[in-house]
């Protein structure tokens, strides 16, 4: 009993108490004493930093490759329903011309063609007046202007103009 006695006593709980007041006190001096904080920055941590490093530059090529290859994927994708719309109006100017009253308009219209028995009219470019069916505004019955424009003048008078222009020019 006299060891259970000392083990209660006033005097070695103070001594334990010591130890251990000696104790955190020997330890928060040891902390101070330590090198500054350690970075947080651990080894598994840096390795992991460097794989996604090495994994940005590893895709970022290829990435970007892709991106534009998709680019100009969409752009001939464009370009092909384009081309298709022009087929598409070939297909129907063809079929027009299969049409022998359209041939017909087109030659009266652009090479001036009469059937026979008919008279054509050509006005001087340079007339300006009423129109074939009495309108003001110059315009025949045709719709066509009383002064042809340069698409409205027969071929020859293209031919000379041009021979005209290149005369005139040093």
């Amino acid at each position: 009993m006299a060891a259970d006695r000392d083990r209660f006593s006033t005097a070695t709980r103070l001594r334990a108490l010591g130890t251990q007041a000696a104790e955190r006190v020997y330890r928060a001096q040891s902390r101070r004493m330590r090198s500054p904080r350690r970075s947080r920055l651990t080894g598994r941590a840096a390795l992991l930093v460097l794989v996604l490093c090495s994994l940005v530059v590893a895709l970022a090529y290829p990435t970007r490759q892709y991106l534009s290859q998709r680019a100009e994927i969409a752009e001939q994708r464009r370009l092909v329903e384009e081309l298709r719309k022009r087929v598409e109006d070939k297909r129907d100017e063809k079929a027009r011309w299969q049409d022998p009253a359209y041939v017909e308009r087109m030659a009266r219209e652009h090479l001036l063609y009469v059937r026979p028995g008919e008279v054509g009219y050509l006005l001087p470019e340079g007339a300006v007046g009423r129109g074939a069916d009495g309108g003001a505004d110059g315009a025949s019955r045709s719709g066509r202007p009383a002064a042809p424009g340069p698409a409205d003048r027969s071929w020859y008078r293209h031919l000379w103009d041009g021979v005209d222009a290149a005369d005139q020019h040093p």
